[in-house]
C-alpha cells in the first residue's frame, strides 16, 4: 500500500504562544530533547529514534497555529514528482525545490499548500540522528497526524493524487491514508473546518502509553480520553491536550499492513452502542477534547 513517493512523517511545526513554556512542557512531562534552538525564535524537538526533530515549535501570537506538516520523499526523483503532481491535484507549490538551509535538519525540499489551505513540506536528504533505542515511556517519533476536513473526499483525492497516499480504511468520522507499512500516516477528519485535529507521537509499548498517560495526569494534564485501542490501526491510545490547546496522543502497537492488506468502509467499523474503541473501558471523548481538536488552524502563511 506504500506511496511512490513519500517514505513516511518527519515533523511538525507549530507556532506556540511562550516558548520558554513550551520547551518546559515538551521536555519535562512529554519528555522530547531539544534538539536545536534559535534563540527566541524557534525549538526543535527529537524523539528517541533517528528523526533529526519532530516538532518545530516557533514563536508566535496568543493561540497556537498549524505551519506545515513535513513528509519525507523516498528519493530526489519522487520529490521531483511531487512537484509535477501537486499543480495536476489542484494544489499549489509555494517554495519549489531547493537547498532548505534554514531548517537545522537541511536537506533540499519544497512546500506545498493544498486546495483548502494545508501547508506541507516535502524533503529529502535531511540529516538524522543517531537512533537513542527504545527508552522506556519516552516518545520515539510522529506516528500520524489527523487534520481536519469540510470536504473529506477532496482531501484524500489530494493525498492520493499530489502525494501518492492510499486510502487505508474509511469510518463514519475518518479517511486513514497510508504510504508506508503504518497503517496510516495522515487522516482526514470529517469536520466543518479544516483544523489540526491531533498529533501522534509513537511510544515503544503499551506500558509506555500508560506510564506516559500517568506523569501526564501527574503533572496536571488529565487523559482526555483513553486508555483505549482503536479499530482502524488497531493502536493502543491516551490523548491529552497541551498547554497551549494542541491535541496530542500517546501511541503504540499500530498496525503493520503491506499490500495484501484489504482497506474496508464505515459498514465494517460498526461499533456496539457506547463504545467508541475495541476496549470500551473509557467513555467517548468529551466536549473539552472535540473543540480543542477544531481550535488549531493552520497559519495565513509561513
Amino acid at each position: 500500500m506504500s506511496s511512490p513517493w513519500i517514505e513516511g512523517l518527519r515533523s511538525v511545526a507549530l507556532n506556540v504562544p511562550d516558548l520558554a513554556q513550551a520547551e518546559a512542557f515538551y521536555t519535562t512531562v512529554w519528555r522530547l530533547d531539544v534538539a536545536h534552538r534559535s534563540e527566541g525564535k524557534a525549538l526543535y524537538l527529537r524523539g528517541t529514534g533517528s528523526d533529526h526533530h519532530l516538532l518545530a515549535l516557533y514563536a508566535g501570537g496568543p493561540v497556537p497555529q498549524l505551519r506545515q506538516v513535513t513528509l519525507r520523499a523516498r528519493s530526489a526523483e519522487a520529490l521531483q514528482a511531487v512537484a509535477e503532481a501537486v499543480p495536476r491535484a489542484g494544489g499549489r507549490i509555494v517554495s519549489p525545490i531547493g537547498p532548505l538551509s534554514k531548517n537545522p535538519a537541511g536537506g533540499t525540499g519544497l512546500t506545498l499548500r493544498d486546495p483548502h489551505g494545508r501547508v506541507f513540506q516535502v524533503v529529502h536528504g535531511d540529516a538524522r540522528a543517531d537512533d537513542m533505542g527504545e527508552w522506556r515511556d519516552r516518545p520515539v517519533r510522529l506516528t500520524h497526524v489527523v487534520l481536519n476536513s469540510h470536504a473529506v473526499d477532496d482531501t484524500q483525492r489530494f493525498l492520493t493524487e499530489a502525494l501518492g497516499f492510499t486510502l487505508a480504511d474509511r469510518t463514519v468520522a475518518i479517511a486513514f491514508m497510508n504510504c508506508n507499512s503504518d497503517h496510516h500516516t495522515l487522516a482526514v477528519g470529517v469536520a466543518d473546518n479544516d483544523a489540526l485535529n491531533h498529533i501522534a507521537f509513537l511510544m515503544p509499548d503499551g506500558e509506555s502509553v500508560m506510564r506516559g498517560g500517568g506523569r501526564m495526569k501527574d503533572a496536571g494534564h488529565p487523559i482526555q480520553w483513553g486508555p483505549g485501542r482503536h479499530g482502524p490501526g488497531n493502536n493502543l491510545f491516551n490523548y491529552f491536550i497541551d498547554p497551549f490547546g494542541v491535541v496530542i496522543e500517546y501511541t503504540a502497537e499500530v498496525e503493520q499492513v503491506d499490500e495484501s492488506y484489504q482497506p474496508r468502509g464505515p459498514a465494517d467499523w460498526k461499533w456496539p452502542p457506547g463504545r467508541v474503541d475495541q476496549w470500551g473501558i473509557s467513555p467517548p471523548p468529551g466536549p473539552t477534547l472535540k473543540e480543542a481538536q477544531r481550535r488549531v488552524l493552520f497559519a495565513p502563511s509561513t
